[in-house]
């Protein structure tokens, strides 16, 4: 069941992902198993700066609701993007889903400190990946409520 109150339009979903595989299998598993139709892409952690501030040619781009986050990313990495995102005023109340495929203690730890709102780790198998997005979809687009477009504007 959505919860309709909290939500009036879809949420914008940024995934932070430079595994092309990866990238697209999500996509894919939100298009077939959730109604989520605002997926964006971006492959480094500049670009999704640049994504979230709306500079460059991501001017127009919409605000964000939720972020998955994956750690290992070029140019600036998740740990450095998760710090970024949670010391900027204009972004630290969006929710960043790190998921990765570090089960490493300093990692889960990090990411904690620089306030993730969750951490999960990448399953191998397929079927146990798709159920860990559909949980993802379940709990962040019908369980919990966000701040509204809005209010992350201001």
């Amino acid at each position: 069941m959505r919860n309709t109150t909290a939500i009036s339009k879809p949420v914008e979903i940024l995934l932070v992902e430079d595994s092309p595989s990866d990238a697209y299998l999500m996509s894919e598993i939100f298009r077939e198993t959730s109604s989520v139709e605002h997926l964006h892409i971006v492959r480094d952690g500049l670009e999704a700066l640049q994504f979230l501030r709306r500079q460059g040619h991501y001017q127009s781009a919409p605000a964000v609701g939720l972020i998955l986050l994956d750690l290992n990313l070029p140019k600036l990495d998740g740990k450095e993007l998760l710090c970024e995102i949670k010391s900027d005023p204009l972004l630290q109340t969006i929710p960043v889903v790190v998921l990765t495929t570090s089960p490493a203690a300093a990692d889960i730890l990090t990411s904690y400190k620089h306030h993730a709102n969750c951490y999960i780790i990448k399953p191998l198998d397929l079927d146990e990946f798709i159920k860990i997005v559909q949980a993802i979809t379940y709990f962040w687009l019908s369980v919990v409520t966000l701040p509204s477009d809005a209010e992350m504007d201001t």
